[in-house]
């Protein structure tokens, strides 16, 4: 299966400017979730869609891919993360690239850790066990 984590960055927050990627205990707090992405193992790419160059040039420092820039509409206050995931998933589509499963983690999110990571994913390769045969039963069935 092929992984993908994403990491939406916008640069114009209101409530606290520039959050994602303000100090926080030594390093901006994004480093924190594309490290724990990175580190788990779990993803053919981590990339941080973003429409601002400073956070796109921070996460590449931290080892995220940033392969284009967020378009206006998914950069304003009323875009959701469900609209960023899909732009991402169809901008990579229209390079040739694919994937079965996407992982989205925020920014801010300072205490996810690889180890959450795969126990997450851990858990949904289980369902999928489950769900795979009764979901070729209802098929055959209809």
């Amino acid at each position: 299966m092929k992984n993908i984590c994403i990491i939406p960055a916008r640069g114009g927050s209101k409530r606290i400017p520039r959050k994602n990627i303000k100090p926080f205990m030594g390093k901006p707090i994004i480093a924190y979730s594309i490290e724990a992405a990175l580190q788990s193992g779990l993803f053919d790419e981590v990339m941080v869609s973003t429409d601002d160059e400073e956070i796109a040039e921070i996460a590449c420092g931290y080892g995220a891919k940033v392969p284009f820039m967020r378009s206006a509409e998914t950069s304003n206050d009323y875009a959701g993360t469900a609209d960023v995931i899909l732009e991402v998933l169809e901008m990579y589509k229209e390079r040739g690239r694919e994937f079965d499963t996407v992982c989205c983690i925020y920014s801010t999110a300072p205490f996810v850790t690889p180890e959450r990571l795969r126990e997450a994913y851990g858990k949904i390769l289980f369902s999928l066990v489950w769900l795979i045969p009764i979901l070729y039963s209802v098929a055959f069935i209809l």
